[in-house]
């Protein structure tokens, strides 16, 4: 096939030369069940399953939900669970993970897991992989390391085609969070290492019904095998994960939004790294960003004044909590080495009118070659999350229709 599936009714799959660069590419929804202040994790899934039917009436493409552990201020901790909910919610668009984390659940889990969603809803589910290096991080905390200090000089900040490409910001986390994660999961020092592209081709085999024992008798992992989902792996390097997307030929789904100093050259590894595919006969690429959007440029930037401190506290090894309010978050006074900490990520984030922060979007589109889009968005009062993708998702669809009138007349 030439892109991943596409059941959402204002979608539509990218040519042969790759995105129009005079017209917006497909929209998606990455959500992490943020938990409001003072509200709960019900609160949260609940608002969940809102603005994913709000989503879907406003004509996004997908819906993926993220795994989080152990953190107080987001509630998606269980995708395939969530993406159940979600798909029985909803009638059209398609849902995630955006991502399930490998190893925290074995290649067979995950394929049974989305795969029995999926037998219930052909044609709508996104298994979207993701890599987590718990060992790595066990070793860093063995060797006193805290993350704070960078293992090499950081390349300059620079401007691609019109996009920050910042400094990478500062982790001043002293890992004692992720330990416990690790031991609490059953990883430790001791457990054999992480072969990414192998657990990738495990599942790859489990939903195609290639995968065979160690003598070589098939095994068949109903009632994933043969189910009709699209598989995506999503990267912040050109390292392991934009290697094994590409040469497994699947889509690939690069992170601005959380290492924005990172995604030229991810992307270009994965181009680099793809081989075509029973699934995929070209590269195709998926950027993620942080936008909030509102009626006017202030008040967007007045319902983002809690972001900076959002990403502190999981920069800190605190991890996400309850997202505070503007006025709060306007209150507080910041340290010199506290701003250090978070300005890649505020910095990158896009804030402001629909038609601001879509043309922020295009550029991203432009620098880096973007198939689709996935934007992530966190605001403390539910309906303004709601009103932020619904006055995107407008402006889009209006740059959509101009760009398809103008084409026409060519």
């Amino acid at each position: 096939m030439s892109a991943p599936s596409s059941s959402a009714p204002s979608s539509s799959a990218p040519s042969s030369s790759g995105p129009s660069s005079c017209g917006p590419v497909p929209l998606s929804v990455l959500d992490l069940s943020p938990v409001p202040a003072g509200g709960t994790a019900t609160d949260a899934l609940r608002h969940t399953v809102e603005l994913a039917q709000a989503a879907e009436r406003a004509g996004y493409l997908r819906y993926w939900v993220a795994e989080h552990h152990l953190a107080t201020g987001v509630a998606s901790s269980s995708t395939p669970v969530l993406v159940a909910l979600l798909a029985a919610a909803t009638r059209a668009i398609r849902v995630g993970s955006g991502a399930v984390q490998l190893p925290h659940t074995a290649p067979l889990q995950v394929a049974e897991q989305f795969g029995t969603v999926a037998a219930l809803h052909p044609g709508r589910v996104d298994i979207g992989l993701g890599r987590f290096d718990l060992q790595k991080i066990l070793a860093m905390h063995a060797a006193g390391r805290t993350g704070a200090a960078p293992t090499r000089e950081p390349a300059p900040e620079r401007v691609v085609d019109g996009l920050l490409v910042p400094q990478p910001g500062r982790y001043l986390a002293d890992l004692t969070a992720f330990v416990m994660l690790a031991e609490l999961l059953g990883i430790s020092t001791d457990s054999p290492p992480q072969d990414y592209r192998r657990e990738v081709a495990a599942i790859l085999s489990y939903l195609d019904g290639t995968a065979r024992d160690a003598t070589g008798t098939p095994l068949h992992v109903l009632p994933a095998e043969g189910v009709d989902v699209d598989v995506w792996v999503l990267g912040s390097s050109p390292g392991a994960s934009a290697e094994a997307a590409g040469a497994l030929g699947l889509p690939f789904a690069a992170s601005y939004h959380i290492v924005p100093h990172t995604v030229i050259e991810t992307v270009e590894a994965y181009r680099a790294a793809f081989r075509p595919s029973d699934r995929l006969d070209r590269p195709h690429v998926m950027v993620s960003a942080d936008v909030v959007v509102a009626e006017t440029d202030d008040r967007a930037r007045e319902l983002a004044a809690p972001y900076g401190e959002w990403v502190l506290g999981i920069r800190t090894g605190r991890g996400a909590r309850p997202y505070r309010t503007p006025a709060e978050a306007l209150a507080r006074e910041w340290t010199a080495e506290e701003r250090a900490a978070v300005a890649d990520r505020v910095r990158t984030q896009f804030v402001g009118s629909a038609a601001r922060v879509a043309d922020g979007l295009q550029t991203l589109v432009r620098a880096t070659g973007a198939d689709e889009l996935l934007v992530t968005t966190i605001t403390t009062d539910h309906a303004d999350r709601v009103a932020s993708h619904e006055l995107l998702a407008a402006e889009w669809a209006r740059r959509s229709a101009a760009s398809a009138a103008a084409g026409a007349l060519r």
